[in-house]
């Protein structure tokens, strides 16, 4: 039987609503538009990663063992999953090698792959506990949709992907952000052929950009309406996919949901001058140069920073017996604010901006709404 997805509890007050974290995402404090380029580790390009190792760690068979005397403790609680913190999760030797990943997601390459978890031999409610007290561990885990969806379950149901979200078909997915600090990844079954997790630096790309195309890079600062599919009571949303603040780079950006954004009568939102710039900025990442593949087996976890790496997928053939399927497990992650004073206030005015279009957005659909 497959499990159901982890789903928010109204006791639990361990994570952040949907809402909640989108808010925390996208409030992104802005200094001024960034004109030169970064040089920092975040500003990676995948052809110079290929040959290197140090983006990942293996699991020692100590750390296994802690990791599993962990899992005991967590079911001894007897607690609901959603109701499980990291203090159910003991991890003595762990904790300050988690620090040492949170600082390179956060300040940072941007992204850390740990490999070596003997998932093939546990329980899927085993690596469902691992993965969800992994995630409190390294902050805040939050909802990924609606439904308040808390550890997603990332597998082709079959369904069309006209009709869902592509991660639940096998198709290619383009290079995105998702609306957290931090998407992690844990591997539990490998398809048959493709499906290999392809990521970008968008600092690499911002970089790339001002060196061909400085007229560009304003437009990058302005709102691009991005496609909501209706979720929340909004038909789109205005998102500046470029923040710079602080001597840090934040970027949203998804090619697909901006360029598939249409306004209420369904006139398209996007001009000649916008699709350039989104052509650029696939253009730029889909070079093999740019971009890293790599594939995720079986006891394979993946940690990006929503705000400086984009990921995609390849599309994907499944081997046919259900229980060999492409399955992998999903966390968003909320992490903690800007400490800076004036970050966090320019912060708190993004955060309120966002509120007022978010409600004055909602206002206009339901009134177009109910004069159809």
């Amino acid at each position: 039987m497959v499990p159901q997805n982890i789903r928010r509890t109204k006791k639990s007050t361990l994570y952040k609503t949907l809402i909640a974290q989108t808010l925390h995402y996208f409030s992104r404090p802005q200094e001024r538009v960034l004109r030169e380029p970064l040089d920092i580790p975040a500003a990676w390009k995948g052809g110079d990663l290929r040959a290197g190792d140090d983006w990942h760690e293996t699991f020692t068979g100590a750390d296994v063992d802690e990791i599993e005397r962990a899992i005991a403790v967590a079911k001894q609680t007897g607690k609901s999953m959603g109701s499980l913190d990291k203090s159910d999760f003991p991890l003595p030797t762990l904790s300050s090698r988690i620090d040492r990943w949170r600082d390179e997601i956060q300040s940072g390459r941007g992204f850390q792959v740990l490999r070596g978890l003997p998932v093939t031999r546990w329980p899927e409610s085993d690596a469902e506990i691992f993965f969800w007290c992994l995630g409190q561990h390294l902050g805040t885990p939050g909802a990924q949709n609606p439904q308040a969806d808390l550890l997603g379950h990332v597998r082709d149901t079959g369904e069309s992907p006209e009709e869902v979200r592509h991660y639940r078909t096998n198709v290619n997915i383009n290079f995105h952000a998702d609306a957290a600090d931090v998407v992690g990844l844990l591997c539990l079954q490998e398809a048959k052929s493709g499906g290999l997790s392809r990521i970008v630096s968008s600092v690499a790309v911002y970089n790339e950009i001002l060196r061909r195309r400085p007229d560009l890079v304003d437009r990058l600062y302005e709102p691009f309406m991005m496609d909501t599919k209706g979720e929340g009571g909004l038909q789109f949303l205005p998102v500046p996919p470029c923040q710079f603040d602080h001597g840090r780079l934040r970027t949203f950006y998804h090619t697909d949901y901006f360029r598939s954004a249409s306004g209420y009568a369904g006139e398209p939102l996007l001009s000649d001058a916008d699709r350039a710039v989104l052509d650029l900025y696939n253009e730029i990442a889909d070079s093999p140069n740019f971009h890293l593949d790599m594939r995720l087996r079986p006891g394979d976890i993946q940690l990006l920073s929503n705000h400086t790496v984009l990921h995609a997928r390849t599309d994907y053939e499944d081997h046919p017996e259900p229980s060999r399927k492409r399955h992998l497990l999903r966390l968003w992650i909320s992490l903690p604010a800007p400490v800076s004073l004036s970050s966090r206030l320019r912060k708190e005015r993004s955060r309120v901006r966002l509120l007022a279009t978010v409600v004055g957005s909602k206002v206009q659909y339901r009134i177009r709404a109910a004069r159809r």
